[in-house]
Parts: structure tokens; sequence; C-alpha cells
């Protein structure tokens, strides 16, 4: 059996396994992509790519609880 991972990070995530059986390596790998993906592994990495200033966070929450807002007021109007 071959084993697929991820190396445990610091702050004690599991490690993501996949183990091949009989000799599907395509499954298991399409299986850990998958898998990667729904630990949130590449949208953190993306994150972290380069630095954002505080300001830009704050403005970028702000902008998005707006759209968040005016989504969730649709919603409502088209439920009533």
């Amino acid at each position: 059996d071959i084993i697929i991972s991820r190396k445990k990070a610091e702050r004690g995530d599991k490690m993501i396994t996949v183990q091949v059986k009989n000799g599907e390596l395509d499954k298991a790998l399409r299986n850990f992509k998958q898998r990667v993906a729904k630990s949130g592994l590449p949208s953190e990495v993306k994150k972290k790519k380069e630095y954002t200033k505080p300001g830009v966070v704050k403005r970028e929450a702000r902008k998005e609880a707006q759209r968040k807002a005016g989504k969730a007021a649709r919603r409502e109007r088209n439920a009533a």
C-alpha cells in the first residue's frame, strides 16, 4: 500500500492520509485533493502568501458584511 499524506502542522492539525487500494493511484490522488481542499489548506496558504495591512483587512471585512446583509435582505424580501 502507498500512503499519500500531508505533514502534521505546528497547530496540531490531523494528518491527511489516503490509502491506495489495488493500485488505484488516480482515485486515491483525487480523494487526497478533495480532503486537502475541504480542510481549507489552499485558502489558508493563499491568505498568508503576502502581508495584508490591518486597515485593508478591516475594510474587506466590512465590505463582506455589507454584501452578506444585502443578500439576506434580498432573500427575506423574496420570501415574503
